[in-house]
């Protein structure tokens, strides 16, 4: 899928379900790259491993710590709301893999969950940073961040 696709048909709808404050060029460029390093846009059920959707969500860490993180979980409750899916994690979880506007604001609101402000725009080894610690990915593949960084940042030109 493309990343102007991708856009228009998950992070922007994404964007209108959550509050304006959430809403920024760093945050769509760090969407873009985590989506890429995570599923390439291509794989909504992560091979041979349980995540699911664009953005690799796993049940018990991403989606369960979403749900109940204080400063997402009444956005979480909101977006659930407007996608017609139940509040609760397995049902968000199924979801994720073929809903790709609630997949975008789940990633949006996980990113949230970290206290430290978004790197600016360009910061690619302050983007990867935020990426590990939000995603905590099981084998983070940094050789792969820099092109796909690169990547996203093009897509919003």
């Amino acid at each position: 899928m493309l990343l102007s696709e991708i856009l228009q048909q998950a992070v922007e709808p994404a964007y209108q379900l959550l509050p304006a404050k959430m809403e920024s060029q760093g945050a769509t460029v760090l969407l873009l790259a985590i989506g890429l390093q995570e599923s390439r846009f291509t794989h909504r059920r992560q091979i041979g491993g349980p995540a699911r959707g664009f953005w690799q969500f796993e049940r018990a860490g991403g989606v369960a710590g979403v749900l109940r993180h204080p400063s997402t979980r009444l956005q979480a409750v909101t977006v659930c709301d407007e996608r017609d899916v139940p509040v609760v994690a397995e049902q968000v979880y199924q979801r994720l893999e073929f809903d790709d506007v609630l997949a975008a604001a789940f990633a949006r609101l996980l990113l949230f969950t970290d206290p430290a402000p978004l790197p600016k725009v360009g910061e690619c080894g302050k983007a990867w940073d935020y990426y590990l610690r939000t995603w905590r990915p099981g084998r983070p593949h940094r050789k792969t961040w820099d092109t796909l960084y690169a990547q996203a940042l093009e897509a919003l030109v």
